[in-house]
């Protein structure tokens, strides 16, 4: 009879989600969670709820967002809310669902999945979670990781910091002793790990640091948002209160929503969006008026979605060329804005010295010369971002450049871990 799995290895990401499989003997390949994803294997964290009913997940939930308009909501990087008390959740169908609850909508459908294609039910899970979770509070977001997965379904649930799990996939193929980098890029979290590895099995002792950082894809978006697309929903707005003599506009806070993919339902409170109702009134100008409908169609049809999609598509682009274009064409909004590799790097400056500041931190704790260090390995989509590419390069002259295959490293590295955990 052949071995079965016993326990599930988990990439529950803010961008995209992984399962794994492993028991004593071995581990399996990831599971195939959506089937209409170009790689079946990873499933976009992203979940939907038509106000008819049901639940779903990945690709089906955009189709799903789309075929029922504004009646829907449509969820994303939701892993940003776990680490902020102030987020206890938000309404669906008229009942109040907690942070843990829409995680937990996303962690039931990919345990459902996976017990289907393995033929078991495992009720065992090692889930990755980064150095550092997006929040002012670590403990706080772990414990709501946890309570959630124990809500999908699992019944004993560890944790693994996901860049040593990704060092875990990488030391599995190492030919030769030497110092490595390992860098994770999500799209909410940057987690790097120094570590010595050879042609052995990776021992706890062999990593030597790790550190992350709440900055990401993600943020690298809300800099693009911030600086080239905002402005079409009325970031800038100016407006004078009734009798009022100054001249005001938008407020900062409603402009940070605006460009967090995370945060943007909050302006679909009933508060918020009267405000912005009167900030229409009061506009100054004929642009400003137009802009801020652009807003209210965005917020009434929740088309955040669509937005940060296409800002997603352009910052790709970015990677290989010198320009891109934002474009988005809906009924009462055109967006069509050029933006520049060189813009981009500006508007991110901030989030990509961030990155590289946890980064040589890291290596400093590791008590390592950049110089030592024989290979750097990144894995996922910001890696590719051209300043940040450069700048890793430059710090270890001396290192090969390698990267993981797609999105599987992290996985990989937590199934690894699980047959560990399996054998006691």
């Amino acid at each position: 009879m052949s071995s079965r799995p016993t326990h599930y290895a988990i990439d529950f990401g803010t961008s995209n989600s992984l399962l794994a499989a492993a028991c004593a003997d071995r581990t399996f390949d990831p599971a195939p969670l959506d089937p209409d994803a170009p790689d079946p294997t990873v499933l976009r964290s992203i979940v939907c709820f038509p106000d008819e009913g049901g639940v779903h997940v990945g690709v089906e939930a955009i189709r799903q967002f789309v075929e029922h308009g504004g009646e829907a909501r449509l969820l994303r990087s939701i892993k940003h809310h776990l680490g902020t008390r102030s987020f206890r959740g938000t309404v669906i169908r008229g009942r109040m669902l907690t942070a843990e609850e829409l995680v937990a909508a996303v962690l039931r459908r990919m345990r459902e999945r996976a017990d289907a294609h393995y033929g078991v039910e495992v009720r065992r899970a090692l889930l990755g979670r980064p150095v550092h979770f997006d929040g002012e509070d670590d403990a706080f977001a772990e414990a709501r990781l946890r309570r959630a997965a124990e809500l999908a379904g699992f019944e004993e649930v560890r944790f693994l910091p996901e860049p040593v799990a990704a060092a875990r996939a990488f030391g599995a193929a190492a030919e030769r002793e030497e110092l490595a980098l390992i860098g994770d890029f999500g799209g909410g979290t940057s987690d790097f790990t120094v570590l010595r590895v050879g042609p052995r099995a990776l021992a706890r002792e062999d990593v030597l640091a790790v550190g992350g950082v709440a900055v990401a894809g993600d943020a690298l978006d809300a800099s693009i948002m911030r600086d080239r697309v905002a402005r079409h929903f009325g970031a800038e707005v100016l407006y004078r209160v009734p009798f009022g003599k100054n001249v005001l506009r938008m407020p900062q806070g409603i402009v940070q929503h605006l460009c967090s993919p995370a945060h943007l339902s909050i302006l679909q409170r009933r508060d918020v969006a009267s405000f912005l109702a009167d900030v229409r009134r009061w506009s100054l100008s004929d642009e400003d008026r137009r802009r801020m409908d652009q807003l209210t169609v965005m917020v009434e049809e929740t088309l955040g979605f669509q937005v940060f999609e296409a800002i997603e598509r352009a910052k790709r682009e970015l990677s290989g060329a010198a320009r891109a274009r934002v474009e988005l064409s809906h009924p009462g909004i055109e967006v069509r804005e050029p933006v520049t590799r060189a813009g981009f790097e500006k508007a991110c400056r901030r989030e990509v010295d961030a990155i590289l500041a946890c980064l040589d931190e890291t290596v400093r704790r590791a008590g390592v010369a950049a110089e030592e260090i024989g290979a750097v390995c990144c894995t996922g989509g910001t890696a590719r971002v051209p300043r940040l590419a450069e700048e890793i390069r430059r710090r270890f002259p001396a290192a090969r450049m390698e990267q993981f295959k797609g999105f599987h490293s992290v996985v990989e590295g937590l199934a690894r871990e699980a047959q560990a955990v399996a054998r006691g």
